[in-house]
């Protein structure tokens, strides 16, 4: 599987508001914290909050956080959000063929992984191959 810097920043970024107190977390200190472009971090927050993953509010308090706990939202919620979901490779002919079901069952466990592991685990360190 091939991560894009995007969707290396948004996980970076969903983590960093996954383990902030609550309350509004300020753009800027998350750029800062995850060594984010900040032009960039705001295109990917505003994908995020588009999508229902985080919250945001304006002003002076204002800021990011998660629009529902971390324990609920999966590393395959952003992923998919971002990368989008991969598409079917083809058909392999002849003695080739087996190839199709190696790369099927890899995107499969890929998913089942990604889909299990949640913010919330990564946060507090729970999360273990």
């Amino acid at each position: 599987m091939r991560i894009s810097a995007r969707t290396q920043y948004a996980l970076r970024a969903v983590t960093e508001l996954a383990a902030a107190p609550p309350g509004p977390v300020p753009a800027e200190k998350i750029a800062v914290a995850q060594q984010i472009p900040r032009r960039f971090l705001d295109n990917i927050l505003l994908q995020l909050r588009k999508a229902g993953i985080v919250h945001s509010l304006r002003g002076p308090d204002g800021g990011y956080w998660l629009a529902r706990p971390a324990s609920e939202i999966t590393l395959a919620d952003v992923i998919d959000l971002v990368e989008g979901r991969p598409e079917y490779q083809g058909d392999y002919p002849g003695v080739a063929q087996p190839l199709a079901d190696v790369w099927s069952a890899l995107r499969e466990h890929e998913t089942k992984l990604l889909t299990e592991v949640t913010f919330a685990q990564i946060v507090s360190s729970r999360f273990s191959a």
